[in-house]
């Protein structure tokens, strides 16, 4: 039997009615694995059976031939989570820029599972004009689409402003805050500091407040310090840390006295993070609090301790 007759076999056991036939098929398909494939692989897509499917989809991933990404693209409607999880990772690697217009198109579908699909998918291409297709899903009433294309706004080139994802870091779902919290770190809106400020000390959730203080440490503004001294008292562990590691890149005398407190925290992260943050503040004040620091049980807490004691003694400014 030649190749195209071994091929054209193959493709007529896709056909049977006997789902063990049909397998057998598709698996010997995937271990060819080569171009003349795509197209008996592309129709065993089609099949009414999830592990037909699935073999399908690895088979067209290996390939990775640009040519299956259509299809692939439908898999992400299926009802099936596994198999939309597959498609995703396989178109995960194969899209481009070349396929931007297609996923554009795709998006305007009223499939939620193709939508919420897309949406990750052009984190991959990074193009500002994706813009205007996510903008409306902002104000979708799905709370998982307003959350994926917040997160999407992160990942697109040249985007410094963009007011309708401000309004989402006070949502009524704590994902879509949390999301909303970090995509700030990105933007550049007059009102961006204040509304992460406001999250970092009033938000419910504590995921919102850690993440607001991350965001707030890449925009390393002195109008946060307050907001971030007021986080070093939080209630959770996480979000003092990230408070500290913030103070970390706006060293303000201000906040000293609660750095200092910070060095008898429960938790050895944030006694760390409060002994950098002093360090980096390099006052002769602080050298008193660093030295009983030295002898925290927390190895690493010591050993910061001893580098922030240097680093203040080195300091021009030092007075002994």
């Amino acid at each position: 039997m030649n190749e195209d007759n071994n091929l054209q076999y193959w493709l007529e056991m896709l056909r049977s009615p006997d789902i063990n036939d049909r397998i057998v098929a598709v698996k010997t398909l995937q271990h060819l694995g080569d171009e003349e494939t795509i197209n008996a692989l592309i129709i065993a897509l089609k099949d009414e059976h999830l592990t037909v499917k699935k073999i399908a989809i690895s088979a067209l991933w290996e390939i990775a031939n640009p040519v299956a990404i259509p299809a692939l693209i439908e898999c992400l409607s299926s009802s099936d989570t596994d198999i939309r999880a597959e498609a995703a990772s396989a178109l995960s690697e194969l899209i481009t820029q070349d396929e931007l217009l297609l996923l554009l198109d795709k998006l305007q579908s009223n499939d939620v599972n193709l939508q919420l699909n897309i949406l990750v998918l052009l984190r991959k291409i990074h193009d500002i004009q994706c813009l205007p297709y996510v903008l409306p899903f902002l104000e979708s009433k799905n709370p998982e689409l307003r959350e994926a294309a917040v997160t999407t706004l992160r990942y697109i080139n040249q985007l410094e402003k963009c007011p309708q994802a401000l309004n989402l870091i006070f949502d009524r779902e704590a994902s879509v805050r949390r999301a909303a919290a970090l995509t700030l770190e990105h933007l550049q809106d007059a009102e961006v500091m204040t509304i992460l400020c406001q999250a970092l000390t009033n938000d419910s959730d504590w995921q919102v407040r850690r993440n607001a203080a991350k965001s707030l440490a890449i925009h390393e503004n002195h109008q946060a310090i307050s907001a971030l001294e007021t986080a070093l008292n939080d209630e959770h562990w996480q979000v003092r840390k990230s408070a500290a590691q913030a103070l970390q890149k706006i060293p303000n005398i201000q906040v000293m006295p609660r750095l200092i407190q910070a060095l008898t925290d429960e938790y050895a992260d944030v006694r760390k993070e409060a002994v950098i943050a002093l360090g980096n503040l390099a006052h002769p004040d602080a050298i008193n609090p660093l030295q009983q620091a030295l002898d925290d049980p927390d190895r690493e807490v010591s050993i910061q301790a001893q580098r922030a004691i240097q680093k203040t003694q080195a300091n021009k400014n030092f007075l002994p």
